[in-house]
């Protein structure tokens, strides 16, 4: 398709407007943004050609992305539906159940197709686009049944480009995964960085001593919590219910140490050892 519309211009919007220009997806890209300052970074990095209005911008492309937090996702997809005729419009947000939920009898929800690419970093902002980004991660459709075939065919077609596994599922089975694979390192990672700045008051000594272990699990507490606390309240019950796991875990952990259970504890470890089945 020529004309390209993306409705948030930072990190995931930013980095899908690079790989449009690049891999040649779209002819001409059209940022929106409520943030001016995103929207002047945008057109000064060249990830948009220009940035119109989100009514405007509706009417001037044939494909229209949105990559916004999620409480705004849930309120902006009903009113881009109104305005679509034969547009194509896909999402980027992380939570499925609850956005698919508020369209599912919206007489265009044909035009829509529900997408998850499983990327990011824990920066934001247009400045934090990435060029390459999406190479070789999946990306999740859900509920594809319910979308019009020419749409999925498109959202296909994008991140096929995109060097993109395309996986399908419903939304509901996607959240609850969600919330194992990705959900819960935000929230572990937001709770030991908390744990480390209240029990250790020297800013130098976290510098200086954090190991390479700790900086990569402790990364994604620079995540911005504009878009994750929506995502947590989104996918609530499935995140409290991996969290609960967690704790158990964590309590077992903590009760080998109180009783000096230490052949108990090389078993807990070397189970979690099983995860290089999975991840090398």
């Amino acid at each position: 398709m020529k004309n390209i519309a993306i409705v948030g211009v930072g990190l995931i919007g930013g980095s899908l407007a690079l790989q449009c220009r690049k891999k040649g997806i779209a002819s001409h890209i059209i940022g929106v943004d409520n943030n001016a300052t995103h929207s002047t970074e945008a057109v000064a990095l060249k990830l948009v050609d220009e940035i119109q209005s989100l009514e405007d911008a509706v009417q001037h492309a044939d494909a229209i992305v949105l990559a916004v937090p999620m409480n705004a996702l849930v309120k902006l997809l009903p009113t881009v539906l109104d305005m679509v005729n034969n547009q194509i419009v896909i999402d980027m947000g992380s939570t499925k159940s609850i956005l698919t939920e508020a369209v599912k009898n919206h007489p265009k929800r044909g035009r829509f197709v529900a997408s998850h690419p499983m990327w990011g970093t824990e920066y934001s902002g247009p400045s934090a686009a990435v060029d390459g980004a999406f190479e070789n991660k999946a990306v999740i459709l859900c509920d594809t049944e319910n979308s019009d075939a020419y749409a999925v065919d498109y959202a296909k077609e994008l991140y096929t480009k995109l060097n993109m596994h395309i996986i399908e599922m419903n939304a509901i089975d996607h959240d609850l995964h969600a919330a194992y694979v990705s959900h819960i390192s935000h929230i572990t990672s937001f709770a030991l960085a908390n744990t480390v700045l209240e029990k250790e008051r020297e800013d130098k000594a976290i510098f200086e001593m954090a190991s390479a272990g700790f900086e990569s699990t402790v990364r994604l507490a620079k995540s911005n919590p504009d878009m994750w606390a929506p995502i947590f309240m989104q996918n609530k019950d499935n995140v409290l219910d991996v969290l609960n796991e967690h704790i158990s875990q964590l309590r077992k952990f903590k009760s080998c140490l109180e009783k000096e259970n230490w052949d108990y504890l090389k078993e807990l470890m070397s189970q979690a050892n099983q995860i290089r089945r999975i991840i090398q």
